[in-house]
């Protein structure tokens, strides 16, 4: 269910009913020459869809701009603070809970959010205590990349415009991409970069963290359904337990 379709009049018997809001979370920047500036933004809002079809929940729209430090030099990034971020998901987060529901997904399509979703969350946890609060970034999908991935990973923690990601949207999104120009350029990527603050141009030119011409659309559905099955899990578990009146 689409939150913004809803009316004043009858929103309220919905929300008492399906008790979670899903905020798909991204980001506006380089994603190399074959994904768009929003691709974060668009694998967030697909994945809620789904996932929202899959738990009757609300999908919230998509707040579309995140913390892209690492990336802010490159042509079409735009960045915002932390702190910035954390207000806004906190304000939303409590906003939530005001107009009655007791579950709030964040579901991020952009590592770089992550600093500021773990904190809001923590926040909303003192302050709104019956108002669960989860923060997804493809939960579930480890084994999955495992079972498929033909090239190793240029870090230990993220990943971008890679094999990886350009298969989430080859079948998540094939309309946005264009495998033409796709490209293989992984980085090496130092420990110091992990030590001490680093833009990425220091070690990409091209922002693609990896071998994009490696992606399918089979790879993708592989990934992206093992993490859904796992979010779905978690969200339907945490609604059994509101229903059964146990703590969330």
């Amino acid at each position: 269910m689409i939150y913004q379709d809803e009316n004043a009049f009858e929103v309220a018997s919905k929300i008492e009913r399906t008790a979670c809001a899903i905020l798909p979370i991204g980001a506006v920047e380089a994603h190399g020459p074959h994904l768009p500036l929003g691709t974060d933004n668009v694998l967030a809002e697909r994945l809620a869809r789904r996932l929202a079809e899959r738990t009757d929940s609300f999908v919230l729209p998509t707040l579309p701009y995140g913390q892209v430090w690492s990336l802010q030099n490159f042509p079409g990034s735009i960045n915002v603070s932390n702190d910035a971020l954390i207000q806004m998901l906190y304000d939303i987060g409590e906003s939530l809970d005001r107009q009655g529901f007791r579950i709030f997904v964040m579901l991020n399509g952009h590592l770089g959010n992550a600093v500021a979703l773990k904190e809001a969350a923590r926040l909303l946890y003192r302050d709104c205590p019956d108002l669960k609060v989860y923060y997804f970034f493809y939960p579930g999908s480890k084994q999955a990349i495992e079972q498929v991935r033909e090239t190793p990973s240029s870090h230990a923690s993220y990943f971008h415009a890679c094999e990886l990601e350009t298969s989430y949207m080859l079948y998540l999104a094939e309309e946005y991409v264009d495998m033409s120009k796709a490209i293989s350029d992984p980085p090496n990527i130092g420990i110091e970069a992990d030590c001490t603050p680093t833009p990425w141009e220091e070690f990409t030119s091209t922002a693609v963290l990896g071998d994009a011409t490696l992606a399918t659309k089979e790879k993708g559905e592989h990934i992206v359904e093992a993490s859904l099955k796992t979010m779905a899990a978690i969200v339907n578990e945490a609604k059994k337990r509101l229903t059964t009146g146990k703590e969330l």
